[in-house]
């Protein structure tokens, strides 16, 4: 894996634990907990879109 490419993983893990936060904030009826889980979710793709489109935009992926 190029070294450029690592920080998608990190981006896509990252991810995956905002969404089952959301689903642990549900269990524990946190409504403070499910709307911090979702804007940390947004804010984690939107981070990565945003990435991928300058990597891209170089010619780097």
């Amino acid at each position: 894996m190029k070294s450029g490419k690592w920080i998608f993983l990190v981006l896509a893990v990252l991810a995956a634990v905002m969404m089952m936060l959301i689903g642990v904030s549900v269990g524990f009826r946190s409504i403070l907990g499910v709307i911090a889980s979702i804007i940390g979710l947004c804010a984690v793709m939107g981070f990565g879109f945003a990435r991928k489109k300058k990597m891209r935009e170089k010619g780097l992926i």
